[in-house]
């Protein structure tokens, strides 16, 4: 089995224990908890640490209208959500982002593909296909993305990534990611903000491919 050593920093596993991450970057960590036991335990930690903070914290007068509100839910018909479980490279938080679906991929180019999950003011999150021993174009960041792989690997500037890996990149980081042999690389991505390329190509490309 493929072994970890790329984890969610302690400051993001605490934010998304407390229901504070924007749904992009809690789509990746949702994931990554999918496959490492390790940051399962620590996010564990941070749950039952937040609970000892509630039972500390003072309590709240309730507000006249609740029972009424609290009625009307229990009248609404409830419709659960569908549980989807893993498929092939695709753990189960993937899965449910899909719908249970195939990615419906979309060429960017030197055999490189994308299938956007979200899109939205707090950021994107998608899928990102890159052939083995292909090269992401040269680029920036201006705010964070996160990058997990589910299946091959890939290599850059800050070291290389394996399943279950995440890089955690920002606007100090300039890199060029290359897929490494063997399977090719599918990456599940969350930025917050657009990437900086350095070639003008994919600048221009950037509107068109929402990059």
């Amino acid at each position: 089995m493929n072994t970890i050593t790329h984890h969610i920093p302690e400051p993001i596993l605490a934010a998304y224990a407390a229901g504070a991450l924007e749904h992009p970057f809690a789509l990746v960590v949702a994931t990554h908890l999918s496959l490492c036991d390790d940051c399962r335990a620590s996010f564990g930690a941070h749950e039952v640490l937040g609970g000892a903070l509630l039972e500390d914290t003072a309590p709240e007068a309730l507000s006249p209208d609740l029972k009424s509100g609290l009625m009307e839910l229990l009248d609404t018909p409830f419709e659960p959500e569908p549980v989807f479980r893993r498929s092939g490279a695709y753990p189960g938080p993937v899965m449910a982002a899909l719908k249970g679906r195939p990615p419906r991929w979309k060429r960017l180019g030197g055999g490189v593909r994308q299938t956007i999950l979200s899109a939205g003011e707090a950021g994107s999150a998608r899928l990102l296909y890159i052939p083995a021993g292909q090269a992401v174009p040269d680029h920036g960041h201006n705010g964070l993305e996160l990058t997990l792989v589910l299946q091959g690997s890939f290599s850059d500037e800050a070291g290389q990534f394996r399943v279950g890996d995440v890089e955690i990149a920002d606007d100090t980081l300039e890199h060029t990611p290359v897929a490494g042999a063997g399977a090719d690389c599918i990456c599940l991505a969350a930025t917050d903000a657009p990437l900086r390329f350095s070639s003008l190509i994919p600048r221009l490309l950037q509107p068109i491919f929402r990059i």
